[in-house]
């Protein structure tokens, strides 16, 4: 079956918002290997068929390829709070496997500062970490 690279990033996308992983990697191993620099696939497209391929990366427990697909395209912001998660969940996945524990807040925030957001997926906000400081008075 031959489908337009617009069904193919629509299928993905329906796919991967439904939560039919198996669906979804029986659908992108039917695929040919993407070109990235293809002029006949648009970016949004290409997009949806990365995203998924990061999706089903991060579900199958392939974190190099993970990463790899984050770091090397510049995804639209709409994308952003998909990959994001995606970034953050697979470095803390890997932080409590070799810690051999579940982490904590404190844990999360030096995964977070160890590993922060690649430029390809970052929103471009800082992230403060403020803790309010009580101050006691006595009469």
């Amino acid at each position: 079956m031959s489908f337009t690279a617009e069904q193919v990033a629509c299928v993905c996308e329906v796919l991967l918002k439904s939560g039919c992983m198996d669906r979804l990697a029986g659908f992108l191993h039917t695929l040919p290997p993407l070109s990235l620099s293809s002029s006949s696939v648009c970016p949004g497209e290409l997009e949806s068929v990365l995203k998924a391929k990061a999706a089903m990366a991060f579900h199958q427990g392939h974190f190099t390829d993970l990463y790899t697909l984050l770091e090397g395209f510049p995804f639209s912001p709409r994308s952003h709070p998909l990959l994001q998660q995606l970034w953050l969940r697979a470095h803390y996945m890997e932080a409590e496997r070799q810690r051999g524990r579940p982490l904590g807040a404190v844990g999360k925030y030096r995964v977070r500062r160890k590993f922060p957001l690649p430029h390809t997926i970052w929103d471009g906000e800082e992230t403060s970490y403020c803790f309010k400081v009580v101050v006691l008075s006595y009469p």
